[in-house]
């Protein structure tokens, strides 16, 4: 039987890149998968695409970083498939590439509010609800910026930072009551499209080619090489399954030996 038969899985930032492949990798493995992010057409196709391989998904149109439209969320899920097993936090954007200093306060609290705040928003919608099932599992997508210094993203790494200590406080607070809570720091997944605007960027800022940026960056990880999606969401996968079950609290790197703690 696949690891996720009749778990309802819902993944936010799901329109693209790893929440794609999770929301395609956890509905292969038997999940109902409720797909939400901003951009409807993308949500939509994803959708459409786990329903072909003969799963079943629905997609939900929000911005994590406001409180009524993740209350809208969460009762969607509820309509569509009556609870929510799997949690995955997992919507963000990089925002401004430059020095702290240069950041106005605008920007810095929208790239807290989505990755943060909507992480925060969407924990204290889906326990209770797991509380009194007994069971859950909440995963956050942090990023190896949580743990590594790299210059020009202050608020993205601060706000990654800050998902780890929300991992570890949830999950000190529902372990006893059978909900696990964990989070992914991948390292760059250079296929999708926030990487590559990034890499764009820096290499505009450092005045190098985009080519050499990535190759300098990737000649830093032990095997060379980005990450995929589908590395993340077989890794996703794990955490979210009952192969994990004596797993929580933990933050697990999936950046080819980028970071070691």
């Amino acid at each position: 039987m696949p690891p996720l038969t009749d778990k309802v899985a819902l993944i936010t930032g799901g329109g693209r890149g790893i929440g794609r492949a999770i929301a395609l990798r956890f509905a292969e493995e038997g999940a109902a998968v409720v797909v939400a992010a901003r951009t409807e057409l993308e949500i939509e196709s994803v959708a459409r695409e786990v329903r072909a391989l003969g799963g079943r998904a629905a997609a939900v149109a929000v911005d994590v970083a406001d409180e009524h439209r993740c209350e809208h969320l969460v009762r969607e899920t509820l309509r569509h498939f009556g609870r929510v097993d799997i949690l995955v936090n997992n919507a963000g954007e990089y925002g401004p590439v430059k020095p702290v200093e240069e950041i106005s306060p605008t920007e810095w609290d929208r790239v807290i509010a989505v990755h943060l705040r909507g992480a925060y928003l969407l924990t204290r919608m889906v326990l209770p609800e797991m509380y009194a099932c007994g069971s859950g599992v909440i995963l956050n997508i942090s990023s190896l910026s949580a743990k590594s210094a790299f210059a020009w993203g202050s608020p993205y790494a601060a706000a990654k930072a800050g998902m780890l200590g929300l991992t570890r406080v949830v999950a000190a607070e529902a372990a006893r009551k059978g909900v696990r809570v964990n989070a992914l720091c991948p390292g760059p997944v250079t296929e999708t499209k926030m990487s590559k605007d990034l890499g764009q960027t820096l290499a505009e800022r450092l005045g190098v080619s985009k080519e050499d940026q990535l190759q300098g960056f990737l000649d830093t990880i032990l095997q060379g090489r980005g990450q995929t999606a589908n590395e993340i969401a077989a890794a996703a996968l794990f955490l979210c399954s009952e192969q994990a079950s004596a797993i929580t609290g933990q933050a697990l790197n999936v950046d080819g030996g980028a970071a070691f703690y």
